[in-house]
């Protein structure tokens, strides 16, 4: 018999935020693996520390974290040293940071390992709904429609989606705060948006977008904005 491969969502940045599925997989599995940089950190494990097993072995996924640039190597790589774990027996959990199928890295993994081995898929608190609690903004109500744009998407796009939707999300801000400020500009909405940066981690920041203008943005920062200015209005 093979091992099971689980993705497993650990939250934006703050442990408390974990599942008790996730905490009481994390406290048995023999295996994990996670996405780290080239120097080695990985955010997905540090948020998961606190419930690891100490005898655990890990897989680190060392990849340039560049959005420009794919990381279809290290995944090639990382995939086959889990397979090899899975292929005699063992468990491994991948530590995705927010949910495993909302953006999540878990996803690369799942493509090239589904269909060999037994799935399972824990999930996880986007960033998005810690993103809302945090700010204290609802994201929709009623029979609102709300759209999740990724920022690096082309201005016009950016605009034609938000512009069809009550609320939207606009995700993986960094460089591309500008691009975004002025499409919510054009639109009437930059007064009713606001910027959620680094959620649940150390640095963490929730402003105005209008106030956020002042410098560039972390790549782990998020707009919110309603039309109505508020959900339930």
């Amino acid at each position: 018999m093979t091992g099971t491969l689980y993705g497993v969502g650990v939250g934006p940045g703050d442990p408390d935020l974990l599942t008790v599925k996730a905490v009481r997989l994390l406290g048995r599995v023999p295996v994990i693996a996670y996405p780290a940089s080239l120097a080695g950190e990985s955010l997905a494990r540090s948020i998961a520390a606190p419930y690891l097993a100490p005898t655990v072995d890990e897989i680190a996924l060392h990849m340039a974290f560049d959005p420009e640039r794919r990381a279809d190597e290290a995944y090639d790589g990382g995939s086959a040293v889990v397979a090899a774990h899975l292929q005699a027996g063992r468990d491994v959990a991948v530590l995705c940071e927010g949910d495993p199928f909302f953006f999540g890295s878990f996803i690369y993994v799942f493509a090239r390992l589904h269909g060999r081995f037994p799935v399972e898929v824990v999930p996880g608190v986007s960033s998005v709904m810690a993103c809302a609690a945090l700010a204290g903004q609802p994201l929709a109500a009623r029979n609102d429609a709300l759209v999740v744009v990724p920022a690096p998407r082309p201005e016009e796009d950016i605009e034609r989606l938000v512009a069809g939707a009550e609320s939207a999300v606009i995700m993986k801000l960094g460089r591309h705060l500008p691009k975004v400020a002025r499409v919510l500009d054009r639109l009437g909405l930059i007064g009713q948006a606001v910027c959620v940066e680094r959620a649940g981690q150390p640095g963490q920041r929730i402003r105005p977008l209008g106030e956020a203008l002042d410098g560039p943005a972390a790549y782990f920062a998020m707009v919110l904005v309603h039309r109505r200015g508020q959900a339930w209005k």
